[in-house]
């Protein structure tokens, strides 16, 4: 009986010891903390690790987490300060710094924060309108951090960050602002197109500008290069000329002509004068009668020379019937056309007579043919002095 007793009583020290130890010894995890009363106070904070507490007069409390922690509160209606009522959203992260501080200081500090921040925001975003409180969210974040902060410190908690996650005004508010944005959209666009516009006209202005200048020089300098061609050209054509015109002078006066023959000549070019479909008035110059003089007593050597026809007369060289003048020369009737004569020209004959008609044969003295009608007196200087005609 005694043995049995003894076997009770060790067990029951044996698990006396064993919940004395049990309670003794308190583990803390990592990034948490223990609040240790002794008789219903404060005593220590136990921190990570193994710790002893004495059992059956000092009590754990609940742990309190480390961390910092992030609490999400739900949109809270906010009134403007132009008189908009809007949700805002936020979000706060906080951290406990002081365990003591947070277990005694407030009694449920997840409602407290919720409720200070609420109060807060609405604080920092009642003096504020709209349009100044979608734009400011950094001003705000930063002033319900700072008054958030101020306000937890005494309980032990950091505030330290504070974020909206969005802010929503009244339906009506948005489509006044989805308007107005689309508004200031398609005016940015008009700007930009408007410059673009601008940008490309100047380009092209630009451009059209370069162009009409490198045209213009390169025509300046063909006008240039055509000029001095000309006047390359019309410097050899006078060069040719000239020595044309020396060598046909030099010939003339070398072949020693007479005057008759210069006559002759010079009755020649007359139709040729005359030539063009623009010539409707010809001017006889007043040389025409000594050059008919001349003619004349060609003609009348001619006709001595008749009667006694050589034995090989050698044919002058006629030459291509030169165009009807376009002028009627002022005689007294119609004339036949005066061709260069061979042996005896009867049509020459009558016009130096002044007959309507042809000239019968006869010889024709010197001087006989007088003036012609219509030419004027030709002057009482002899026919060889005569400068035009040498």
């Amino acid at each position: 009986m005694s043995t049995l007793v003894a076997t009770i009583l060790l067990v029951v020290l044996v698990a006396l010891i064993v919940l004395i130890v049990v309670r003794s010894v308190r583990i803390i995890p990592q990034a948490t903390a223990g609040i240790v009363e002794r008789f219903g106070r404060y005593h220590r904070t136990l921190n990570a690790g193994l710790n002893m507490v004495t059992p059956f007069v000092d009590r754990l409390r609940p742990l309190i987490d480390l961390r910092e922690q992030v609490v999400s509160f739900p949109p809270q209606p906010v009134i403007t300060r132009d008189n908009l009522v809007v949700g805002i959203d936020t979000v706060i992260y906080f951290q406990v710094t002081d365990p003591r501080a947070a277990t005694y200081e407030v009694a449920n500090r997840d409602a407290a924060v919720e409720q200070l921040t609420v109060t807060t925001l609405r604080n920092v975003v009642g003096g504020m309108d709209l349009e100044t409180a979608l734009t400011s969210r950094d001003q705000i974040n930063t002033e319900l951090r700072k008054e958030l902060d101020e306000a937890t410190g005494k309980w032990g908690i950091r505030v330290g960050r504070v974020e909206l996650k969005a802010i929503e005004p009244p339906s009506s508010i948005q489509d006044s602002m989805e308007k107005q944005m689309r508004a200031d959209r398609d005016k940015r666009a008009a700007i930009l197109s408007a410059e673009g516009n601008k940008q490309s006209a100047i380009l092209n202005a630009e451009g059209e500008r370069q162009a009409a200048v490198l045209k213009a020089r390169g025509e300046s300098e063909a006008a240039v290069l055509r000029a001095e061609a000309e006047a390359k050209a019309q410097a050899a054509r006078a060069r040719g000329q000239a020595e044309a015109i020396l060598t046909v002078f030099r010939a003339i006066h070398e072949g020693n002509p007479d005057q008759r023959l210069l006559a002759y000549q010079y009755m020649q070019m007359l139709p040729q004068i005359a030539q063009g479909d623009a010539n409707k008035v010809w001017i006889v110059p007043s040389e025409i009668g000594k050059a008919l003089e001349g003619i004349g007593g060609l003609v009348s050597s001619i006709g001595g020379q008749s009667a006694a026809p050589p034995p090989a007369p050698v044919p002058s060289p006629r030459p291509e019937p030169a165009a009807r003048p376009a002028f009627s020369p002022p005689f007294s009737g119609p004339g036949p056309q005066f061709d260069p004569p061979v042996g005896r020209h009867a049509g020459l004959e009558g016009w130096l007579a002044g007959g309507g008609g042809p000239v019968h044969d006869g010889a024709v003295g010197d001087g006989e043919g007088g003036p012609v009608p219509g030419t004027g007196h030709a002057g009482s200087a002899p026919f060889d002095d005569d400068p035009s005609l040498v």
